[in-house]
Order: structure tokens, then C-alpha cells, then sequence
């Protein structure tokens, strides 16, 4: 009863685990279905417009912590494409301290959310520094160029590519904006994602969950094996456990064995006439002694008459009557 007991509990956690396992790899293979044939994750985005002269993620890390989690683990890399009306747009990735610096006085947007949604995805952007029509802004061509910077991490002009590790540490600022710093950007982002670890993990959750769950339908499933009771009691016991089991008696409860031979019936002699009726006793098919040394009295037989044989002739006594002889005609006598 207790191996029984620690099977199904075993069991059960194994299913816990299992089932949801088993889940898991189901849902990473219907994500990988949806990557390119090189294993690339790409999405677009919606065209971002603003009448100042960059587009800024103020900090890049936290905006994928919040909005795609999944993008910060290890062996991923991020790719961005950007492009604007007049070509190839600046892509520059620094320190949040550096940039806020540089362009604090130059009219510019920050993203506030990236939702993750079916097609092109939806940037929200807020206004940040001064106006554009305030007087001594920065104009085109001015201070706001982007290229020889020297507080950029990583910089490329129309795409850039980036790991979590490049995140870590103080917080980074993701830049895009003309070349040549010129104001009203209006650009074109997408976005790639390669995560090394989504092959692996999903073969390894269904491998593991469908061993789990086979390990626990067999232990959930196993037979029990038949296990003989053996009642060890008293003597003056024995009827009262006969009573509980719902038996006559103990003898009941084991198989019974068909006798192949039935005992013949006992006859009886019945007297026959009048007279006082005598014991009545076992007939000569009833059950009788091998020998006569198993009679319980022994057997008296009745003796013989004395006969005396002489051989002497004449008889000794001569007053003995001789018996008469008998007249024996020959044969082939008609009259005989």
C-alpha cells in the first residue's frame, strides 16, 4: 500500500512537470515556424515622423525589458535597418548621459512604447527639447551632425547590430536620424532578432516533457500484483473472524478440490417376514475388512460332522444293514 502510495505521487509530479513542458516546446515550434530561412526574427515598423532632427530611445535596455523581454537573453542579437526620404539613415548607439547632453538643446523625439502587435508595429514618440521655431536652435548642418562623435559604442549608417552583453552596464540611448543632422526626419525602421537558443530549447522541452509524461502513465498505470492474506489468529479466535469475513467457517475461503471418486451408496437389509425386527446391518456392497484380522470379533465357522473311513472289508460291524444292490441292465437292452 505504501509503494502504491509513493508510485502516485511520483506520478503526479511528473506530470506537473511534463504537461507543462510539453506546452512549452509546442509553443517555441510555432514560433520558429514563423522565422526566415536563414533563423531571423523580422519585424517593421510603422513610419516614424518628427519635425526635429533625431529619434531617440532614451534607454534601450529598459524599453526591451518591458516590451520584449525575450530580446535580452543570451546568444540573441538585434539588427536595425533604417532608411529615410533621402537615403540611408545615422544609426548610433551611446551613453544615455553623452546624448541627453548633446542633444538637449536640439529639438528631437523620444520613443515612449513600441507595442508588439500583428504587422507593422506602432511606435509612440513625445516631444523632447526645445521647439523647432525657437530662436537659436540648432539648424541643419550645424552641431547636431552625428558623424566623429567620439561617445559612440557602435555607429553604422542604414542598419546597426547589437548583443545583450553591449547593454550591460549604464544605460544606452539608441539615436537614429539624418547623416548630415538635418531636421523633419521622417524614417523607416525594421528590426531583426537571431536567438540562438530557440532550436535547442524547443527539442529539448519535447524530448523531456514526453519522457516525463510516459514515465508517469507508467507509473500511474502499472497492475497491481494479487497479494495472498494470510490470517495468523488463536484458536478461539478463528469463529469470530469467520463471522467478520462473512463465512460458516475459515475452511471456506480456499479453493475446493472435487472428489473424482463419490463414495457408493450404503444398502441396507431389511427383514422380510414376521418376527422382531433385527439390527439392521450393512448389505454385501457396502464397505467390508481387507482381512480377517480387521473384523473387530473374530468369525466362528461351524464345524464339519465327524466321519470315521475304514478300509476293511467286511465292515466290522456285521449288524450294519448292507445297503441293497441295484440291478444295472446291459447295455443296448430295449426294455431298459
Amino acid at each position: 500500500m505504501r509503494m502504491r502510495f509513493v508510485r502516485m505521487i511520483a506520478g503526479v509530479l511528473l506530470l506537473v512537470v511534463g504537461i507543462p513542458a510539453l506546452f512549452a516546446g509546442g509553443g517555441l515550434w510555432l514560433v520558429t515556424r514563423h522565422a526566415d530561412p536563414g533563423g531571423a526574427f523580422a519585424a517593421r515598423f510603422e513610419t516614424v515622423r518628427t519635425p526635429g532632427h533625431a529619434v531617440v530611445i532614451t534607454d534601450l535596455d529598459r524599453l526591451l525589458r518591458q516590451e520584449a523581454p525575450f530580446a535580452r537573453t543570451a546568444q540573441t542579437r538585434l539588427r536595425l535597418d533604417a532608411h529615410t526620404t533621402g537615403g540611408p539613415a545615422f544609426v548610433g548607439l551611446a551613453p544615455t548621459a553623452e546624448v541627453r547632453g548633446w542633444l538637449e538643446a536640439v529639438p528631437h523625439a523620444t520613443v515612449r512604447r513600441v507595442a508588439l502587435a500583428r504587422g507593422p508595429l506602432p511606435v509612440r514618440i513625445d516631444p523632447a527639447g526645445p521647439a523647432t521655431d525657437t530662436p537659436g536652435a540648432a539648424t541643419a548642418g550645424g552641431p547636431v551632425t552625428p558623424l566623429g562623435r567620439p561617445f559612440w559604442v557602435r555607429e553604422g549608417i542604414g542598419s546597426l547590430e547589437w548583443s545583450a552583453d553591449d547593454l550591460a552596464g549604464e544605460p544606452m540611448s539608441l539615436v537614429v536620424m539624418r547623416p548630415d543632422g538635418a531636421a523633419d526626419v521622417a524614417v523607416e525602421l525594421r528590426a531583426e532578432l537571431r536567438a540562438g537558443w530557440t532550436g535547442p530549447a524547443t527539442w529539448g522541452l519535447l524530448t523531456v516533457g514526453v519522457l516525463l509524461v510516459v514515465c508517469a502513465a507508467l507509473l500511474l498505470l502499472r497492475p497491481l500484483r494479487p497479494r495472498e492474506v494470510i490470517f495468523v489468529v488463536e484458536p478461539d479466535q478463528v469463529p469470530v473472524l469467520a463471522g467478520r469475513l462473512g463465512v460458516t467457517s475459515l475452511s471456506g475461503l480456499g479453493p475446493r478440490q472435487p472428489d473424482p471418486t463419490p463414495p457408493l451408496p450404503v444398502r441396507q437389509l431389511a427383514p422380510v417376514g414376521a418376527g422382531a425386527a433385527a439390527p439392521s446391518r450393512s448389505a454385501i456392497g457396502a464397505a467390508r475388512a481387507d482381512t480377517l484380522a480387521d473384523l473387530d470379533e473374530p468369525v466362528r465357522l461351524p464345524r464339519p460332522p465327524e466321519v470315521r473311513l475304514s478300509l476293511a472289508w467286511p465292515p466290522a460291524d456285521p449288524d450294519e444293514p448292507t445297503a441293497r444292490p441295484v440291478a444295472v441292465p446291459p447295455v443296448g437292452d430295449p426294455a431298459g
